[in-house]
């Protein structure tokens, strides 16, 4: 019986892998490690790493303090590396166009009431709720997984993280 390995990486410590194709060619298959784009990524970039119609899943390297951002739907964070801090607002005045994709941004401090703290480690999972206003901030660079839609902030590098051969 052949015996597997599972090992999982780290911002430091990964293998890029790649897709062994059998009777067709690797281009025609989308494959990128998403430590290899969070250790090329500027801190709070949304690299687009999986898309399924107008859903996105992004690799975001977290480090310093990410700007506020707002979303008129839910999105979920998941941190694959190191531990990154999420506060929660619920804003006043600060509303999401309810026709948007993906968050974005929000111009400076946005007041309203505050709904608490998350602080997510490797493997947790954390919910962004629709129309609340969310910041982020990790002391060492770690690397989060946000499921979203594709909006005005995705970067599609599918060229530059795809294997191509």
């Amino acid at each position: 019986m052949t015996e597997y390995k599972t090992v999982f990486g780290s911002l430091t410590n990964y293998e890029k892998g790649g897709v062994e194709a059998i009777n067709d060619s690797p281009q025609n298959y989308v494959f990128s490690n998403l430590f290899e784009v969070a250790s090329r990524a500027k801190p709070w970039e949304k690299v687009a790493v999986a898309k399924n119609m107008e859903y996105v899943i992004e690799a975001i390297r977290a480090e310093g303090v990410s700007p506020w951002r707002i979303a008129a739907h839910d999105e979920f964070a998941l941190v694959m590396d190191g531990q990154v801090t999420i506060d929660l607002l619920d804003p006043d005045s600060v509303t999401a166009n309810p026709t948007s994709t993906g968050s974005v941004a929000v111009d400076g401090e946005p007041s309203g009431r505050k709904m608490g703290q998350i602080v997510a480690k490797r493997g947790h999972m954390s919910l962004l709720p629709a129309n609340r206003c969310y910041r982020m901030s990790a002391r060492d660079a770690s690397v989060v997984l946000l499921q979203t839609i594709l909006g005005p902030d995705t970067l599609q590098r599918w060229p530059d993280i795809c294997q191509r051969h």
